[in-house]
């Protein structure tokens, strides 16, 4: 049995862990890893991909960096989730808020040492990254347009940092980095939906409470065809193996995601859209092993 201390200790951990929401971490480091693999430096021999030691410190820098994000949004946000997360809000709050900042701090300087391995450019690269995360969240969230536009982008930046150290200009690239954004996009437009209610007391001005629900489900929609053009590129333009599969099934999901959109009313459907939404990205993530396993196997 754990003692009292060892209890609390542990406790301590699943808080910091839901507030940086490591899970989310993980997918990213997972999906960054991947993204390098198959399509960054798909030309690349796979030992020389995988124990490259500058790809591990961009990796590392944008986990910490993501961590270090996810704590001062959790600061700014802490009222706001009372509402919106009450039962993750009690867990996080058993972590106090000096020392979330603490942390903050720590995690943020470690990003640059480690970026300031690769070379100055990287360090000037996540000390923008640094920057725009706290003014997104410090200020632009609560605007409508722009704060969901910023937000996506900085979700998929650190796969720029990626991009920009393979500098592999391939179309292919781009065209899977407007699906991504695409679907980030309408991610953070359904949690705005979702958390109208605390978004509404503490004053944030987000495109449902500004344009209303009816407008937010228009955009959705618009969003949702929009993704088809990405798509469309990639099954028919692009080589990209049996991940054909997964596009198919994106399809398919985004059509039940419209269904299920327009007969939406409460905090529940939307919960159930978002998690459509998450699923799609997280096994998108997963599947870009189906590229070409073959040419993997044969690069090792």
């Amino acid at each position: 049995m754990l003692s009292r201390k060892q209890k609390h200790i542990l406790l301590k951990f699943f808080s910091m862990f839901s507030v940086v929401r490591g899970y989310n971490i993980l997918i990213i480091v997972i999906a960054q890893y991947l993204a390098s693999i198959y399509i960054m430096a798909h030309n690349k021999p796979l030992k020389q991909v995988v124990l490259d030691l500058n790809l591990f410190m961009l990796v590392l820098a944008s986990a910490a960096t993501i961590a270090g994000g996810y704590i001062i949004n959790n600061f700014y946000d802490s009222e706001k989730d009372l509402i919106n997360r009450p039962i993750k809000s009690r867990l996080d709050k058993l972590v106090s808020q000096n020392t979330k900042l603490s942390f903050y701090f720590v995690l943020n300087f470690m990003a640059v040492v480690m970026a300031s391995y690769v070379s100055f450019k990287a360090v000037i690269f996540f000390s923008v990254y640094i920057f725009g995360i706290w003014f997104y969240s410090h200020k632009l969230k609560k605007l409508p347009f722009i704060g969901n536009l910023v937000s996506a982008v900085l979700t998929i930046t650190p796969f720029f940092a990626i991009f920009m150290y393979y500098k592999n200009f391939e179309t292919v690239i781009f065209v899977h980095a407007v699906f991504l954004f695409l679907m980030i996009a309408m991610r953070e437009l359904t949690k705005d939906l979702e958390n109208i209610k605390g978004d509404l007391t503490q004053g944030y001005k987000t495109i449902p409470i500004i344009y209303g629900e009816k407008a937010s489900k228009i955009m959705l929609t618009v969003l949702s065809f929009l993704t088809l053009i990405p798509t469309y590129l990639l099954l028919y333009r692009f080589e990209i193996g049996y991940m054909y599969l997964y596009f198919y099934l994106s399809i398919i999901l985004l059509l039940m995601f419209l269904l299920i959109l327009w007969k939406s009313k409460t905090k529940t459907h939307y919960l159930i859209l978002h998690n459509i939404l998450k699923f799609m990205i997280v096994a998108g993530v997963s599947c870009i092993v189906l590229i070409n396993v073959g040419v993997v196997l044969n690069r090792i």
